[in-house]
């Protein structure tokens, strides 16, 4: 596995975390939003070392929009869910670089 799929696992379980009711919400707001930065450069990581890889790098740019707009409280958590989805679907999509892994 991919250093870029590895990376695309990890982010989709922090998406999935954080898009959880309730729980999520508490867990970015009692941090003071430092998460939805967190998740910010973790998606500008992963989607460099996908697109290097050749691999789907669209889960990575929504991750992107989604830490830039998941402050709105109900649209956060629909888009954290929605960007966790989307991750662990290019997940399972073939890189077109088969590099050595």
């Amino acid at each position: 596995m991919s250093i870029s799929k590895i990376m695309r696992l990890i982010t989709g379980i922090f998406e999935a975390l954080l898009g959880i009711p309730i729980i999520g919400g508490i867990y970015i707001i009692s941090n003071a939003w430092l998460p939805l930065l967190v998740m910010l450069v973790l998606h500008i990581i992963t989607l460099v070392l996908t697109r290097k890889d050749g691999g789907a790098y669209g889960g990575s740019v929504l991750g992107i929009i989604t830490s830039l707009i998941a402050w709105i409280p109900l649209l956060g958590m629909i888009m954290h869910i929605l960007t966790a989805i989307v991750l662990f679907i290019t997940l399972a999509l073939p890189d077109r670089r088969r590099g050595i892994y």
